[in-house]
C-alpha cells in the first residue's frame, strides 16, 4: 500500500503529517513522519568526534506508532487501511505544529473512533534558539 499524495521528490521536505484510516470502521490515526534520519559512524582513526550523515528513513513502509493501530493492521491486514499524507512540511517545526493542529481539530483524545491515545509535542517559535 503506497501513500496517497506522496511527493515524487522528497529532497525539499523534512517530513509529513498523515492520517491512516480503517476503511470499514472509519477509525483513524493522525501522526507525523520524517523523510530523513541522522546516523553516526565511529570516529576516524586518531580522532574523537563521531561522523554524522543523513539517510532516507523508512517512511515508505511506515504504519504508525500506535500499538492498537498496529494490532488492527495485523488483524485485518494492510489492505483494510488507507494511508494519506495531509501536509508536506519543510521543517521539523511545521511537522510538529501541523500534527498537533490536526489532532486538536479532530479531538483525538476524546474520540472513540481514533487510535491516538497520547499527544506528545514540544514546540518553540522557529528561529528562537538559545
Amino acid at each position: 500500500m503506497k501513500w496517497k499524495n506522496a511527493p515524487k521528490d522528497i529532497s525539499d521536505y523534512q517530513g509529513f503529517v498523515y492520517v491512516i484510516t480503517h476503511v470499514e470502521t472509519g477509525k483513524f490515526y493522525i501522526g507525523k513522519k520524517f523523510f530523513w534520519s541522522k546516523r553516526t559512524r565511529k570516529p576516524l582513526k586518531g580522532r574523537k568526534n563521531k561522523r554524522h550523515y543523513v539517510v532516507e528513513s523508512d517512511w515508505k513502509d511506515y504504519w504508525g506508532s500506535s500499538n492498537s493501530l498496529l494490532a488492527d493492521i495485523e488483524k485485518y491486514g494492510k489492505k483494510a487501511f488507507t494511508r494519506k499524507i495531509i501536509f508536506l512540511c519543510k521543517t521539523k517545526f511545521d511537522c510538529a505544529y501541523f500534527e498537533l493542529r490536526e489532532q486538536m481539530a479532530n479531538d483525538v483524545l476524546f474520540s472513540d473512533n481514533c487510535y491516538n491515545g497520547i499527544i506528545n509535542v514540544r514546540l518553540r517559535k522557529p528561529g528562537k534558539r538559545k
